[in-house]
């Protein structure tokens, strides 16, 4: 089946944490509702897409990626009716709705769980990763979780070791079996004929184990994988070439492909690559045309951020990615947010403003984390208050993922809740940055996202056109966007400080309308960018 409407290249995509969103039911929680009653606001943003995370049942140990039962929405977020609602509301206003598909492990909750840890021989035993233990009762190999600890858990009933990446309460389906493909391929199915436009696989690259369970090997230099844990994880200890990533993987891909292919309208996937050489993974994942249409690596959402790093981790994609499709995020619900992370010191919101043109010109799709077109900055949660077993559990030096998931807030006494007690609680300096008030002022983040989009919109080459990186001012980002007839270069400074170059190119034309700051001489090339600047100019031949 041919398929014209690629509508996911260059797409913007507002990620959705539906626990502390809206909740419209007064509980604390956030639910669909509470998504529902806020969609205008996010069609207004000027946005192509939303993508929720997990709402599926669940009993909420690892918050929604444990699932419980893949068809049907867990009441604390309400109901598959409500859902079809909320849909057909963002089809209506233009919006693709993409949702959370966790495939790598469900809960222990989960009736096939429960049937395949009950005997040896029931017609679901070998739907998990089970194993004897080794003759001295250890766990069958040494790989580990990436919650601490070993990956294996002893069932007494069976009495052998199930395999789980995360939670000993998550454990791992064996996609060696054929019929648990043909099951997960099932639950697509099911999504895709309510109407949803599209997938974010969880950890897409660790579906496929190694069938003989041989051993990682150590590794001595830490390396972060993908949370902000490493390298006080023992997970990061080790190289995971048996444990995730293996080759089978990709088969699996490919049928999934298939069945997104009998649908109209580009069914779209995006897939969370969790790796040490992801970039290399992601290339895999997306070329061809036959697995994943896009996929995004943590590069950009670790600490690092030199314009320096930036450009080498740009140009490997570049090299590498062939005609695979990249998804760029600077914040999401498992990392500390951007404004924090990247602009610690820098005036919020024109940090904001930088980081989110960089991101938005870039070639790929992007995803914007919800709040982060408020400038919202990292909550700081106090112990007693915490939620994430991840936190919890390397508590104080890793403090978790709760301080990106405090509730979203709308006004300026919060919005998000009627409850006084919500499931984490307000973060008071988020408060005046409510959307309410920033949209009363033009200089606001919020205004500014808006108008970025719409503005965008205006140029082909900064949505899908090709990219090639320069280095004029090696402390600014620098890069060429084109597509047939226009080629714009685009020069953004991420720095606390003014920075200067000479421009070579032949400028025919600076672009305004974008709302970053710049002073330039198109008679002499120079150019000058304040702390947090950017320019767009128009090249000629």
């Amino acid at each position: 089946m041919s398929h014209v409407n690629e509508w996911w290249r260059g797409a913007v995509i507002y990620q959705i944490y539906p626990r502390s969103f809206c909740d419209a039911n007064g509980d604390g929680i956030g639910d669909i509702a509470g998504i529902i009653k806020h969609l205008d606001y996010i069609a207004e943003l000027g946005v192509d897409a939303v993508w929720l995370s997990p709402f599926f049942t669940s009993p909420m140990k690892d918050f929604g990626y444990d699932i419980s039962d893949y068809r049907d929405v867990d009441p604390m977020f309400g109901t598959l009716a409500d859902f079809r609602e909320m849909m057909d509301k963002a089809h209506a206003l233009g919006l693709k709705v993409i949702i959370d598909q966790v495939y790598s492990h469900c809960s222990d909750q989960h009736e096939w769980f429960k049937e395949s840890r009950s005997s040896l021989d029931n017609p679901k035993a070998d739907w998990f990763v089970w194993a004897d233990p080794k003759p001295d009762g250890t766990a069958p190999n040494n790989w580990l979780s990436m919650f601490g600890g070993p990956a294996w858990q002893w069932d007494t009933t069976r009495q052998q070791y199930y395999q789980h990446n995360f939670l000993a309460s998550q454990p791992d389906l064996n996609f060696h079996n054929r019929e648990v493909q043909d099951a997960i391929l099932d639950i697509a199915r099911f999504w895709l004929d309510l109407g949803v436009d599209g997938f974010r696989l969880d950890t897409a690259n660790y579906y496929v184990h190694d069938a003989q369970l041989r051993d990682n090997p150590p590794k001595t230099e830490p390396w972060q994988q993908f949370i902000g844990a490493d390298p006080l994880n023992p997970f990061s200890r080790q190289y995971h070439t048996r444990q995730v990533s293996q080759p089978e993987n990709l088969e699996f891909l490919k049928r999934l492909r298939s069945l997104m292919n009998q649908y109209l309208g580009d069914r779209f996937t995006v897939g969370e690559i969790g790796a040490p050489e992801g970039l290399k993974v992601m290339a895999q994942y997306t070329s061809g045309g036959d697995k994943l249409n896009s996929a995004y690596t943590f590069e950009l959402l670790r600490d690092e951020h030199s314009a320096e790093y930036i450009r080498t981790v740009q140009q490997s994609i570049k090299d590498h990615l062939g005609d695979g499709w990249p998804c760029f995020s600077l914040s999401n619900h498992d990392m500390v947010r951007s404004v924090t992370r990247w602009g610690h010191g820098l005036d919020q919101d024109a940090f904001a403003k930088a980081s989110l043109s960089f991101l938005l010109s870039l070639r790929g799709s992007a995803c914007i984390y919800q709040g982060e077109e408020l400038a919202l900055e990292e909550a700081d949660v106090a112990f007693e208050d915490l939620q994430d077993p991840f936190g919890i559990e390397f508590w104080p030096k890793f403090k978790g993922r709760d301080g990106c998931r405090v509730p979203m807030i709308w006004d300026e006494t919060g919005g998000f809740s009627s409850n006084p007690k919500p499931w984490l609680p307000i973060y008071p300096p988020h408060l005046a940055r409510n959307p309410a008030t920033q949209q009363q002022q033009p200089q606001s983040s919020l205004r500014f996202v808006q108008n970025f989009l719409r503005w965008r919109k205006q140029h082909p080459a900064l949505v899908t056109g090709d990219i090639d990186w320069l280095t004029i001012n090696p402390e600014v980002l620098t890069f060429i966007r084109s597509q047939g007839d226009e080629k714009i270069l685009v020069v953004i400074n991420l720095t606390g400080q003014q920075q200067q170059m000479t421009l070579q190119q032949t400028v025919k034309d600076e672009l305004t309308g974008h709302g970053l700051e710049n002073q330039f001489d198109k008679a002499t090339g120079e150019l000058i960018l304040p702390a947090l600047g950017g320019c767009y100019l128009i090249l000629g031949e």
